[in-house]
């Protein structure tokens, strides 16, 4: 146990090079040529870059660092770096010098056919490039391999397509800025110049013991368990969600924080979760591509100081069958320069116009678009959460809680609203603690999109997923809904009559989109099909969302997406979905083989002898007769679902790539991976836990 004590406010973004320490390092005129270039987006020049540089280089040697990288985000769902020393050719006297220009800063040149690209580039076709994203600070990282200077990038191919998710997600964000400050502009604000999606990123991991997951080949390979009977206890009992933190947990999360703080992300939240060994991390929000870098350096991190504490974090969606799975909740608003959140009812929500508007706008925007949302989130780990009792439903809804659904039927009903619901005092009902202030809306935790005050929380985001494609659907989609409705309103002679009227249509026509009910109820999943809302439970059942002509009109017409970044991102994802699933049932064959099978029959042989043992002796044996008879059953039935998943996973790689195999995967790889699971799972229940193969659930998830 560590008894340093650690100033937070003293090691905040010491390992960045944030504005403080440009503000220090830099030439006046370089500083302001570069602030120019992050607040409008004006192009930065090689002798600025240059200068830029050459002070990040010294400050990043001065922490240690010998090398830097142009850190990316490709469409693998993990950061990558190519790691290039500081050292230039030696000189005739055989020393180096340590260089670093402003064009190896603005430009990075790493290999593009290896990634993910979905026919934009052949494999002969290797040039791609890395783009410096100078709205997202330069930081030094500190790990085994000593330090290095990470540059935050955006990815494209030689030819300008987007490779990855820093890329739309920066165009996203210049939609939603230009159309949200015509909408302002309207209502009168001639004060505010830029609108920023701010986006917090709550993340949820399990920790497992590290020597307890070498022995699980499924954990090794596809990060979940993909056999486990569940043990006497589970979550059932509600004592881990919010429990006492295990000591050396406590001490995991110290270290991960002070990690987190020197490199400038602001976790400040961290609690046990509902199923045993998860736990949470949440920061404070940050501008929408700073927050996607925080949140891959916080998966980084918590895997990192996971293992230099014996333990593996577990990403996955569902590392346990029958537990809670993991996600990763994002918080989403839109914040201007001068502080004003956009999102923000007031007091009085019904005489905020301006809100009512945006909020009606949003509702518009992910009626029409609720398939894009859930795509947004499409994950072959995801398919196990999302519907399954424990995750937002796969069906998109909007919980608006009591308050503005109140407002909002006033509109409907009437044409306008008059009141507003008001909180009350919560009474304690102890005379020495105080009348608590109640809010006039309760939460709801069912909802895949709530509305939680001043800010929209998408609940879908897989676990492992970047937060960068549900933030780039957002910020298009409500771009196009805040266009449409500024087309309408420049154009009107009687603007208030004109808002008017255009909250009540809007609410009018998006009402099926609200529901503040228990999402994870089978009445809702009646109510939704009879108001026509998508219910779509699958990755690959969500994957063509993103290739109709209604979204390629939506992101052709902001400059998000191209229909060929798009068509090849469909591609990407249907490929990913079959390599994933077939690691996964290669991975059961293997296992089932090599470990079950042999542990299986031995078991039975232990039987088979003892019942002759029993009998030879004298006494009765029907009971040990009766397990043999139900093992030798299950092993009958474990064979024959083996052989089956052999044969469909052998059928699955004949098929043709994209959409047709990944079909085949879903519907008839899974189930035989389902089948072969059931019998080895009832058979944990009965084979003497010596000759199990394997930890448990009960020994990964309570001997951490």
């Amino acid at each position: 146990m560590s008894s340093e004590r650690i100033n937070v406010a003293e090691i905040f973004g010491e390992n960045v090079f944030n504005d403080k320490v440009m503000q220090e390092r830099l030439p006046n005129k370089v500083y302001k040529n570069l602030k120019k270039t992050i607040e409008e987006g004006k192009e930065l020049d090689l002798e600025t870059a240059d200068v830029i540089a050459h002070e990040m280089k010294e400050w990043a040697i001065e922490k240690g660092a010998t090398h830097y990288t142009h850190w990316f985000l490709p469409l693998t769902g993990v950061t990558a770096e190519k790691h290039d020393s500081f050292i230039s050719a030696p000189m005739a006297n055989g020393k180096v010098l340590m260089s670093f220009s402003g064009k190896e800063l603005i430009k990075g040149e790493p290999d593009a056919s290896s990634f993910p690209s979905g026919g934009l580039r052949a494999t002969f076709e290797a040039r791609g490039y890395t783009a410096w994203d100078c709205t997202s600070p330069a930081f030094v990282r500190q790990d085994a391999a000593g330090a290095t200077l990470c540059i935050p990038t955006a990815f494209c191919s030689y030819t300008g397509e987007a490779l990855d998710q820093k890329t739309p997600l920066l165009r996203s964000m210049e939609a939603i800025d230009k159309e949200s400050i015509r909408l302002l502009r309207l209502f009168g604000n001639t004060t505010s110049k830029k609108v920023t999606p701010s986006v917090g990123a709550e993340q949820e991991y399990f920790l497992v013991n590290a020597q307890k997951f070498l022995q699980r080949k499924d954990l090794i390979y596809t990060g979940r368990t993909l056999f486990g009977a569940m043990p006497p206890k589970g979550q059932e009992l509600d004592d881990h969600y919010f429990g006492t933190i295990r000591q050396r947990i406590a001490s995991f999360m110290r270290d991960v924080n002070i990690e987190l703080w020197k490199v400038g992300v602001s976790s400040k939240t961290q609690h046990n979760e509902v199923a045993p060994a998860q736990h949470e991390l949440a920061p404070i929000y940050a501008k929408a591509n700073i927050a996607v870098d925080h949140n891959q350096i916080v998966m980084q991190t918590l895997k990192r100081v996971a293992g230099q504490h014996g333990m593996k974090c577990l990403l996955h969606e569902k590392p346990f069958a029958g537990v809670n799975g993991s996600g990763k909740h994002n918080n989403w608003s839109l914040i201007t320069d001068d502080g004003i959140n956009m999102l923000e009812p007031g007091k009085t929500p019904h005489e905020n116009t301006q809100f009512l508007l945006i909020l009606t706008c949003i509702l518009k925007a992910v009626n029409k678009y609720a398939d894009l949302l859930r795509e947004s989130a499409a994950d072959p780990g995801n398919d196990h959460r999302l519907g399954a009792n424990e995750a937002p439903p796969a069906i998109i809804s909007v919980f608006l809680g009591e308050q503005l659904e109140d407002v909002l039927e006033q509109l409907i009903s009437t044409g306008s609203a008059t009141h507003s619901l008001k909180g009350g005092t919560l009474r304690t009902g102890v005379t020495t603690l105080p009348d608590l202030y109640k809010d006039a809306t309760d939460r709801n935790r069912t909802s895949p999109f709530a509305f939680t005050g001043n800010k929209f929380e998408f609940r879908m985001v897989g676990s492992r997923d970047s937060v960068a494609n549900s933030n780039i659907v957002l910020n298009t989609i409500v771009a196009e809904a805040f266009a449409d409705t500024c087309d309408v309103l420049e154009k009107a002679e009687d603007f208030d009559k004109a808002v008017h009227d255009l909250i009540k249509e809007y609410a009018i026509e998006n009402q099926a989109i609200v529901f503040n009910g228990n999402g994870y109820s089978e009445e809702w999943v009646k109510e939704a099909e009879r108001r026509g809302l998508p219910n779509i439970k699958s990755m690959v059942e969500a994957i063509p969302a993103i290739v109709t002509d209604k979204a390629v009109a939506l992101f052709e017409r902001f400059n998000v997406f191209t229909r060929a970044e798009l068509e090849s991102r469909a591609e990407i994802q249907y490929e990913a979905y079959a390599k994933a699933i077939n690691i996964e049932s290669r991975t059961m064959i293997d296992m089932a083989s090599k470990q079950f099978l042999p542990a299986f029959i031995a078991y039975t042989k232990t039987l088979a002898e003892t019942v002759i043992a029993v009998r030879e002796a004298g006494a009765d044996a029907d009971v040990q007769s009766e397990i043999l008879i139900e093992v030798s059953a299950l092993l009958k039935e474990t064979r024959d679902a083996l052989r089956h998943l052999e044969k469909v996973t052998e059928e699955a790689a004949t098929k043709p790539e994209g959409p047709e195999q990944a079909w085949y995967y879903y519907t008839d790889v899974v189930p035989a991976m389902n089948a072969l699971r059931a019998p080895v799972d009832k058979m944990e229940m009965i084979v003497d836990k010596e000759l199990w193969p394997m930890p448990s659930y009960g020994d990964l998830m309570f001997e951490v």
